[in-house]
């Protein structure tokens, strides 16, 4: 067994509170969002989701009504919990989410709930009426350029500054995509434009641009709209507490909150781990991403686990993880919850309600087992002798199809049954899939006749359903 590692946890910037009191400034922000989950959480009934209902009474005014808040505030609040992961819906039943139920105990919880809203900023402020979905898509794709330059600036920033780094960085967005301009100038207008210009009209460009000229410029780019987009995006994200806007004697301003700023400095430090990926499976779904790690060295490969981490949401890349432990691939299923404990904590609820399925349930075990604080190496124990058998046929299964005939022998040593036919007979009984396939297997890499010849035995019972 190797020791697992892990990499020392950055240090946040200077100046930003404990964990502890982020958490706080969170939960104040969720209040009421929390509030109506867990109205809901206690209404339980296909009509407790305070946005449908039908009837004299809905659900959206009976839990005004219990909470004494407006139905614009309990649509707002709803559409929060929903975001944060305070609620799941299942058809038209409302049930609480796992982090509602940590709510109260688990900082990092509130934490993450808080970042799923941040991330959705752009759902919970409705962008302005009338504006093209893509100059939308264009200014969120945009806005963490913006908000990078609040955190470096660590203090007020005038609205017209990030209203043209705005401007540039979407222009930049349009040439990555290789978009032609409305009107393209002519060639001997371009061929001016790309020399160097007079003294005087270098210094008018380096000069601040008049706002008439502002203004001119920002139209002839096509970014007219910007001014009321970059409003819609700095009001989404007061709204969700990551940053303050205040007037002052020269003009509008924007500033990070404490929350704003972590969480600012959070998604840099998940793309500076993502980065560090050696083997270039950051782009992959889960399963490719295993498969490249199936050859690599446990350091190596958690690396990989990690950067692959860092550029998803936990929750898509648990989900997406454990739909490919499920599938037939019994190497992969073995990685799967190897990639689950780099995870940790966030997969938990997920991991155990897994429990459940015969073809998960050693793995869960084992990982809730790790996670609770049993060392690796006495984990086993959690298992029962059938499923330790189960796990055994599984692993001989992932080596018969990936690995070679030499582990398979090997692997037979590390049956917990002390002899060849007490670990054919309890095989038999636990009617893993795979079976068959394993003991022919088996046979076949086997050097000692009689042994094989009562494998393939025990295959052939098994495959034509005798004792």
């Amino acid at each position: 067994m190797t020791t697992r590692r892990t990499r020392p946890a950055p240090r946040p910037p200077e100046g930003t509170p404990p964990r502890a009191e982020l958490a706080r400034q969170a939960r104040q922000v969720l209040a009421d969002a929390v509030r109506i989950a867990r109205w809901a959480a206690v209404e339980r009934g296909a009509d407790a989701t305070p946005r449908t209902g039908s009837g004299p009474v809905t659900a959206q005014e009976r839990a005004a009504a219990a909470l004494d808040l407006t139905p614009g505030q309990i649509r707002a609040g709803w559409d929060r919990a929903r975001l944060a992961g305070l609620v799941e819906l299942h058809g038209d039943t409302a049930r609480p989410g796992w982090r509602l139920h940590a709510w109260d105990r688990d900082d990092s919880a509130v934490l993450r709930g808080w970042v799923a809203l941040f991330d959705a900023w752009s759902l919970v402020h409705p962008a302005p009426e009338g504006v093209e979905p893509s100059a939308v898509a264009e200014v969120v794709e945009a806005v963490p350029q913006v908000l990078s330059l609040l955190q470096l600036s660590q203090g007020p920033v005038l609205v017209p500054a990030l209203l043209d780094l705005l401007g540039q960085r979407v222009e930049e967005l349009r040439e990555e995509r290789c978009e032609v301009p409305a009107a393209d100038p002519a060639p001997e207008a371009a061929g001016a434009l790309a020399a160097d210009p007079a003294p005087e009209a270098a210094g008018a460009l380096a000069a601040d641009p008049a706002p008439e000229a502002a203004g001119a410029l920002a139209a002839d780019h096509g970014t007219e709209g910007l001014p009321a987009l970059l409003d819609w995006a700095l009001e989404g994200l007061a709204a969700v507490g990551a940053l303050t806007l205040d007037a002052g004697a020269e003009g509008r301003h924007a500033t990070l909150t404490p929350l704003g700023n972590w969480a600012v400095w959070v998604k840099l430090e998940q793309i500076c781990v993502a980065a560090q990926s050696p083997a270039g499976n950051i782009e992959q779904s889960a399963g490719d991403m295993l498969r490249g790690c199936a050859r690599l060295t446990p350091g190596p490969a958690r690396a990989e686990y990690r950067a692959w981490l860092a550029a998803r949401t936990l929750s898509s890349a648990v989900s997406e993880l454990l739909t490919v432990a499920r599938g037939e691939d019994a190497l992969l299923r073995g990685l799967a919850f190897e990639a689950l404990r780099v995870v940790g904590a966030p997969a938990e609820a997920e991991v155990r309600a897994t429990v459940a399925e015969p073809s998960l349930r050693p793995y869960a075990l084992l990982w809730l087992a790790e996670y609770e604080g049993a060392d690796p190496d006495d984990a086993q124990e959690v298992l029962t002798r059938e499923e330790s058998t189960w796990l055994w046929v599984d692993t001989a299964a992932a080596v018969a199809d990936h690995g070679e005939s030499e582990l398979l022998v090997r692997h037979l040593d590390s049956a917990v049954q002390g002899t060849v036919p007490a670990l054919l007979d309890e095989i038999r009984a636990v009617g893993h899939p795979r079976t068959v396939q394993v003991l022919v297997a088996l046979a076949a890499a086997h050097p000692d006749p009689a042994l094989a010849k009562a494998v393939r035995r025990a295959a052939f019972q098994v495959h034509t359903g005798g004792a």
